[in-house]
């Protein structure tokens, strides 16, 4: 859509002068009748808070939504294929008197006006549209608004936020008199597509009380994302600043190594009041006071994105893994993007993304959430390549063509197969073709061997620090040791065979035998590479490379004996981030979900019991907390799925979608004493929940209406009906 269609005869309208970083407030005025209803169409680039009649309208939320907003900064040598904006829309009927209005608008900062990437200079749009009796009326922004600094006098948005309330002037009143304000002037409009905001915001989603664990240093509970709220009680002038962590020193002081640059500060206007950050969030648990101010609470913000399953069994580490998964995801979904850390970056990494989509699909109510990010996806993709960008929205970042690139490709296919709608993979499959030439356009040999030039080409990520004394591996500092072209070069022949499946799906047979011919020829050339037929392994059996191989139905009947004797030997993961997420199911789908549970719940330093016993309320960068900058990723709690796919058994029944057919098999049960556990489906909630005693367990299985189910466990193999099922095996 144009901007008319939001806008109508509305103008981009800012200051005379403007910076990047400069923060104005905006005012208009609008009188009216007797209304029936009055709607608010409004872009304040980069965020905005808008106030009608001195009330804020939406006030812990962050908007616009993050996107490519126009073709203004693409990256070099590359064309982006779209650019869009979202536009907020609110009813202010509730705001509106009838007579004289005044609507206020502060903005500036965020994703546009970004440091590593500024699309343009802050600016302002709206249409308020008034509907009476005798029909409509349309109040717009243009050069007869008035235009003001801010009180945001600081900015840098993964950083900081000042504040200076010292004159005393509150610029959202009413009774303001801005006559002598500057008249605002009409700026340069967007050159992208308008759209609805169809996808989940920020919102206020809880408010934590905090306790002071030292003098002005204050715990509120756990690792999350908002802020404080403060009440100033500081002298005319007197600035409060406040400082933000992860983690306190042991002598309970701040430790500003997890501190990322975070920090707060206001000046006062000498009287009391409520203050809080306005266009940023901060990712953190401890904060530290300077100056006089009391804390009232901190307010919790993350998309409004529910949870729609429930997990828990007699098992801890299990049930941490499933709530911390939930907690870290919701700390990642800010401005309409899943997120690698909500701190030092607050990038959309498409690796990050795609590897924990499945879990995300299958634990939370995200299908228009990541609708909207399999958008940007698509619109960072190059049309002269068809190269997939490293995060999306696209800021300049690093990453690989295979565990980031696949997102193309991985992101909708699992939308479709947890909701059914094929649309979405006719709607990207051209995208999926052009990133497939983009991998054969940059292999050698058969493998994917480079990435964009000047760019990262990184295989797997985050691999731990170990030692290997029985392969004659000396080095403590080893990261990845799988190398990255075979890691590329796997990606791609999942990419090959998800696209198999989908051509089938949407009615593109004639592309199947391609892809399955590329797909035969790298495996072959991984083969070739990579096995070492005297012991049957792939890059001696480390970090997962045997499970990488094997998935891909390579090597010989060692390679997935070796890998299950080595796991079994060693007891935790030595994996990054994709070959954990791959080891687990592996191992699962290959029948030893014991092995698979071990490793889970392992007690030692590589592994989700350790993080849960030194107090981590969500998952950290690397296994080695030491060596995380953030201890807010949450890309290795992609094996959250399995909790439901295999532990509790809910799996969608071969070539269906939708969970529309289902097979209950629970594995591991002799583990657990007990274990419940249910997914919501479009069809309605399917749960499992089941107890041990004695030689028996007792099984109660919820099959929603419309759903064909089939319970099989040991010998059993049971149809089940809608509603309620009972079975003791």
């Amino acid at each position: 859509m144009t901007q008319e269609c939001f806008f109508k005869n509305a103008v981009w309208v800012g200051a005379a002068e403007r910076k990047a970083e400069d923060f104005s407030v905006l005012r208009g005025h609008f009188t009216v009748g007797k209304a029936r209803n009055v709607s608010l169409n409004i872009l304040g680039l980069g965020f905005f808070k808008c106030y009608i009649n001195g009330k804020c309208i939406d006030p812990d939320t962050f908007l616009p939504l993050s996107s490519d907003f126009e073709n203004s900064c693409d990256p070099v040598e590359e064309v982006l294929s779209g650019h869009r904006v979202y536009v907020p829309q609110f009813d202010i009927t509730p705001y509106v008197q009838e007579g004289d209005n005044v609507i206020a608008v502060q903005y500036g900062g965020g994703w546009y006006t970004h440091r590593e990437r500024v699309y343009g200079l802050p600016k302002v749009i709206y249409r308020i549209c008034v509907e009476t009796e005798n029909g409509t009326e349309d109040f717009v922004s243009d050069e007869s608004c008035r235009i003001a600094p801010g009180y945001v006098t600081g900015y840098a948005f993964v950083q900081y936020e000042e504040q200076d309330l010292s004159t005393g002037v509150d610029p959202f009143s009413p009774a303001l008199d801005d006559s002598t304000w500057a008249h605002a002037v009409r700026t340069e409009p967007l050159v992208t597509e308008y759209c609805v905001t169809d996808c989940p915001t920020d919102r206020l989603i809880a408010e934590l009380p905090v306790h002071e664990v030292s003098e002005n240093i204050y715990d509120c509970g756990e690792n999350t994302t908002g802020y404080p709220v403060l009440r100033l009680c500081a002298a005319k002038g007197e600035k409060v600043e406040v400082f933000f962590s992860e983690e306190l020193l042991p002598d309970g002081g701040i430790d500003r190594s997890h501190a990322h640059g975070q920090r707060y500060s206001v000046v006062s206007d000498g009287t009391e009041r409520t203050v809080q950050p306005e266009f940023t969030w901060y990712g953190f648990r401890y904060f530290e006071i300077v100056g006089k101010a009391e804390v009232q609470c901190v307010k919790v913000i993350y998309a409004d994105v529910p949870a729609n399953s429930t997990f828990s069994c007699d098992n801890e580490t299990l049930n941490w893994i499933y709530r911390t998964f939930l907690h870290t995801m919701h700390c990642n979904m800010h401005t309409g993007h899943p997120s690698d850390c909500p701190h030092i970056e607050r990038r959309g990494y498409t690796g990050d993304g795609q590897l924990t989509c499945h879990a995300v699909l299958t634990t939370l109510d995200a299908k228009a959430f990541y609708e909207k990010w399999m958008q940007d996806i698509a619109d960072s993709q190059d049309v002269l390549s068809g190269h997939i960008q490293y995060t999306a929205p696209y800021i300049r970042s690093g990453g690989g063509p295979g565990g980031w690139g696949s997102a193309i490709v991985e992101v909708p296919y699992q939308l479709y197969k947890h909701y059914g709608d094929r649309s979405v993979l006719e709607k990207y499959y051209g995208n999926m073709r052009r990133y497939i030439d983009y991998l054969e356009a940059h292999s050698a040999f058969g493998l994917v061997t480079s990435d964009k030039a000047g760019e990262w080409c990184l295989g797997d990520w985050c691999g731990p620090n170990i030692l290997y004394p029985d392969k004659d591996i000396t080095s403590h500092n080893q990261q990845v040791m799988i190398p990255a072209a075979m890691v590329n070069t796997y990606f791609m022949v999942k990419s090959l065979s998800r696209m198999i499946e989908i051509a089938g799906i949407i009615g593109r047979d004639a592309d199947i035998a391609e892809y399955e011919e590329k797909a035969a020829m790298r495996k072959k050339a991984i083969q070739g590479a990579y096995f070492n037929t005297f012991d049957g392994n792939f890059v001696m059996n480390v970090q997962g490379a045997n499970a990488y191989a094997v998935d891909l139905g390579l090597g010989s009947e060692e390679t997935y004996e070796n890998l299950v004797r080595y796991y079994t030997k060693l007891g935790y993961f030595d994996t990054g981030i994709f070959a954990t997420d791959i080891l687990i199911r592996v191992l699962f789908e290959r029948g030893d979900s014991d092995l698979a549970v071990d490793l889970l719940t392992n007690p030692g330093e590589q592994g989700f019991e350790h993080w849960r016993r030194n107090g981590a309320t969500t998952f950290h960068e690397y296994w080695d907390s030491s060596r995380s900058r953030s201890h807010n990723h949450p890309m290795f709690g992609a094996p959250a799925a399995y909790l439901f796919e295999y532990l509790l058994g809910i799996r969608q029944a071969e070539n269906t979608a939708g969970y529309t057919s289902l097979v209950i098999a629970p594995e591991a049960v002799h583990r657990f004493g007990w274990m419940r556990g249910s997914v919501q489906t479009k069809n309605g909630v399917c749960a499992v929940d089941y107890r041990t005693e004695g030689d028996k367990t007792h099984f109660k299985i919820t099959v929603p209406a419309g759903t064909k189910a089939v319970f099989r466990f040991k010998d059993k193999e049971i149809e089940l009906s809608a509603g309620e099922n009972e079975v003791i095996a």
